[in-house]
């Protein structure tokens, strides 16, 4: 029997009334997860209270040092793609912060720190290497 995985966002109301909805790829339903996982608050998901990340936690936390937020996001994301996302096995995080540069309306410019995330893994179905890269700009926190 053929999985069939689905994009995001979820038209349940597709499915309810089995109407046919866009699918996807196997790794492209890992990185619409990991996506989720990055996003979300710990605590937003009603039935599970661990899933999501640390930066929300962190997003307007300007006292700690570069060095210990990076960490901290790391070891955040690690844990919760280990316990949340078991299609993957053999994860590795890496996060780099730094100061960028946004130009604003009527041309100002406000400095926000941008987050770059890896995600090295390998696929447990197919044993097949995964990597996943996605960035965003916290304080407030925004992604595109």
């Amino acid at each position: 029997m053929s999985i069939k995985y689905y994009t995001l966002p979820l038209n349940t109301r597709m499915l309810i009334n089995r109407g046919v909805h866009e699918s996807c790829s196997l790794e492209q339903s890992i990185s619409h997860h990991i996506h989720l996982i990055n996003t979300s608050n710990f605590g937003e998901c009603a039935f599970d209270e661990t899933f999501g990340c640390a930066i929300w936690v962190i997003d307007f936390d300007n006292l700690k040092t570069t060095n210990s937020l990076k960490s901290l996001i790391q070891q955040s994301l690690y844990e919760s793609l280990s316990r949340h996302e078991k299609r993957l096995h053999s994860i590795e995080v890496s996060v780099r912060m730094k100061q960028e540069q946004i130009s604003g309306v009527m041309n100002s410019v406000r400095i926000k720190r941008k987050l770059d995330i890896r995600v090295k893994a390998q696929v447990i179905k197919t044993n097949e290497a995964f990597s996943y890269v996605e960035y965003f700009y916290i304080g407030p926190l925004s992604y595109s």
